[in-house]
């Protein structure tokens, strides 16, 4: 569920945060989850990551596609790769309070597409590209009864 969803027009972008535009339905895994299981829920679902968060909700890695495809081409043995062997650990994230255009200059910058929203090291969200252009679009809309 995003709010921006329900944006009814006549903001400026520049006010909004990342609490605004981001995903709060989120997809995750635990650290012991298994690569199938990962590659699974990543094609199933359309998701080009996963968060990994342990029993408390706090993030503590992301797989990505690539880590997925790069355990293959190292040839290791997936039967038995999980969530920790291969993720990363040191994840770039942003804050509820993030503006805009601070993500965006983030995304740009470390060549990403989605970003985790953390609340006191915890997983409270998913922010993408397409979340902040859906953002835009409903921020900028003249509301309702305008000319």
């Amino acid at each position: 569920m995003r709010q921006s969803e329900f944006m009814i027009g006549g903001l400026d972008f520049k006010d909004l945060n990342a609490s605004r535009m981001m995903e709060t339905n989120v997809v995750t895994a635990q650290p012991n989850t298994t690569w199938h299981d990962m590659a699974r829920t990543m094609t199933e679902r359309g998701f080009g990551d996963v968060p990994i968060i342990d029993a408390n909700k706090k993030l503590v890695g992301i797989v990505t596609e690539y880590d997925l495809l790069k355990a293959l081409m190292e040839r290791k043995d997936i039967n038995n790769t999980t969530a920790k062997d291969i993720m990363t650990k040191d994840v770039v994230c942003v804050t509820e309070e993030t503006h805009a255009v601070e993500i965006i200059n983030i995304l740009e910058t470390k060549h990403l597409i989605r970003l985790p929203v953390v609340r006191d090291g915890k997983l409270v969200g998913i922010v993408a590209r397409r979340d902040i252009l859906l953002a835009y679009l409903k921020a900028v809309e003249k509301p309702p009864g305008t000319p």
